[in-house]
């Protein structure tokens, strides 16, 4: 909770200073980078003060397919898994006063883990805060101008480009790795699987 006391403060003080991630832009070098598992969990989410309620289904499914619309557009050699939780957020109510009037936020947790080497790529998860995107039509809050779901898409576009961000910031994770091509006769021998079939990427899994 204290934590999204902050953020409300915060949200108060940075009025003008959020991206907009509605646009997809240039895509960043992430080198062999391609999306496998992209999982986002909310079952802990602490809803700050003067917010709408979201449930966990719309919070997952609005950061999963923002995640998926900008991050699965990469379409690199090897697959590289995100863990996402969503640790806090507010959606801004209509009708407060304009001087406490509250900014959409939201606050992630973000792990990365390399499918090819089985490991954790984040030894600690990377938190990362984002705010609502501003315009004229909501410097005092998004809640006079803007329903639930819009501010949850708002935030979801923003949340997937700090991520994609963070990735880019990262990117020497990212290089690919070399694989051992095994003799003609050893491949076709119907023993042990080659090494190049068992590090072939496996279909990329569904959100379903």
């Amino acid at each position: 909770m204290k934590t999204i006391l902050k953020v409300a403060a915060l949200c108060v003080a940075m009025a003008g200073c959020s991206a907009s991630g509605s646009k997809l832009g240039e895509m960043a070098d992430l080198g062999a980078f391609k999306l496998g598992h992209n999982v986002v969990v909310s079952e802990n989410a602490t809803k700050g003060p003067f917010s709408r309620t979201a449930s966990t289904e719309e919070l997952q499914a609005s950061l999963v397919a923002e995640i998926d619309r900008r991050i699965g557009r990469y379409t690199g050699t090897q697959f590289y898994h995100l863990g996402v939780s969503i640790d806090g957020y507010i959606l801004a109510l209509p009708g407060i006063p304009v001087v406490a009037s509250p900014k959409s936020a939201m606050i992630l947790s973000v792990r990365v883990w390399d499918d090819a080497a089985g490991v954790k790529l984040t030894e600690e998860p990377e938190q990362i805060t984002v705010l609502e995107s501003f315009s004229g039509g909501n410097l005092v809050g998004s809640g006079l101008t803007r329903s639930k779901e819009e501010q949850l898409q708002n935030l979801s576009e923003n949340a997937a480009l700090a991520i994609e961000r963070y990735l880019q910031e990262n990117a020497a994770w990212f290089v690919a790795k070399e694989t051992v091509t095994l003799p003609a006769d050893v491949v076709g021998s119907g023993g042990p699987e080659s090494e190049a079939a068992k590090s072939a990427p496996v279909p990329r899994p569904t959100n379903g």
